[in-house]
């Protein structure tokens, strides 16, 4: 089983890279700009197809992909190179990637959503107590049943997992909570969420949705903002030092850990459901750093076709190239350090 989850976890990897190059392909033909090659993976060819003027080539390293577009990064005679196209096609073609990523999360949620017994909400339904029926909860001093978090030390809940996150990801003693209570909202100081028992900081239960069509539809949008909030509030966290080098994962990494939390599961439709929640998180993860405003990145490209946008004038075709093959050879040296980094842990568990 751990080979066959390991292979299901490298075709997932693959499945979210090549949506998001898909993306890109999709808009650039729409938009009539020309393609020249359209990979999945990286490194020394495998598979290579010429059908009419694109390449379609499946490449050994499942680390990436790309779609080569005429003119992309040096200047072009052809009027369906991608630099002679208005500005607004290319910022389209750009950010194509990244949606399809978010879109495909979407839809992941709501698959494993619809999976689940009932959709988790964020209002409380009851407090830990012991056996003798006796409270052990800290937070049962202020707060109450039916109360719907809003605001946790100024993070916005959107679902329980905004709970365990606030909670977890803050080092301190008490919190400020803002909740809904009969229709109002109530603003909470210095409250302590303490089970007093387990020493864990989730002392309370929240009640479980039905599911329709509506509510998974409104949990999966909620689930996306949220997945999409986490992934900037982590990567600030890392430019601020709060995490550091080692707490990084590349793709051996994901795979690794995504083969660990799917053999942890059970059944096969438990199994399913780990795989595809991970996968959600993963495909948006993947989006959203790929608009990281760096060379080389999507959002590195969107800052140029932005400032084109405001100064009606194309950076220097010879510049841009430059700064996004500066920026692609540190995001491989990074990668590199990553991947060994993520291989030493696998070796020394």
């Amino acid at each position: 089983m751990t080979i066959l989850t390991i292979i299901a976890a490298v075709i997932c990897f693959g499945i979210i890279i090549f949506l998001h190059e898909l993306g890109h392909f999709f808009v650039a033909k729409k938009c009539g700009i020309r393609v020249l090659e359209f990979s999945i993976g990286m490194g020394p060819l495998l598979f290579q197809k010429q059908r009419g003027e694109t390449k379609y080539s499946v490449r050994c390293l499942p680390i990436g992909g790309y779609c080569a577009m005429e003119g992309e990064d040096e200047n072009s005679d052809d009027p369906r190179a991608f630099r002679r196209q208005a500005v607004w096609k290319r910022i389209l073609v750009t950010v194509a990637g990244a949606t399809m990523n978010i879109i495909l999360g979407f839809f992941l949620i709501i698959l494993t959503t619809s999976l689940d017994t009932a959709i988790t909400s964020t209002t409380i339904a009851e407090f830990h107590t012991n056996e003798a029926g006796e409270s052990i909860a800290s937070s049962n001093a202020q707060l109450q049943v039916d109360d719907r978090f809003i605001e946790i030390n100024g993070l916005h809940i959107f679902t329980a997992s905004d709970i365990s996150y606030a909670l977890q990801n803050d080092d301190c003693e008490d919190f400020t909570v803002v909740v809904k209570r009969n229709g109002e909202k109530v603003t909470l100081e210095h409250v302590k969420f303490l089970d007093t028992e387990t020493e864990g900081l989730l002392d309370f239960y929240v009640y479980g949705q039905k599911k329709t069509i509506g509510n998974v539809l409104a949990f999966a949008c909620k689930n996306t903002v949220s997945t999409a909030r986490l992934i900037w509030i982590s990567l600030f966290d890392l430019l601020s030092g709060k995490y550091g080098f080692h707490d990084l994962s590349g793709v051996v990494g994901v795979i690794d850990t995504t083969t660990e939390y799917v053999k942890q599961s059970v059944t096969f439709r438990e199994k399913c459901m780990t795989l595809f929640d991970l996968m959600s998180f993963i495909t948006i993860n993947v989006g959203i750093f790929n608009l990281i405003p760096f060379p080389a990145l999507d959002g590195g490209r969107l800052v140029f076709l932005i400032i084109e946008a405001i100064t009606r004038k194309q950076v220097p075709a010879k510049i841009e190239g430059a700064i996004h093959f500066i920026g692609l050879a540190l995001l491989m040296v990074l990668m590199v350090a990553v991947t060994f980094q993520d291989v030493f842990k696998i070796f020394t568990r």
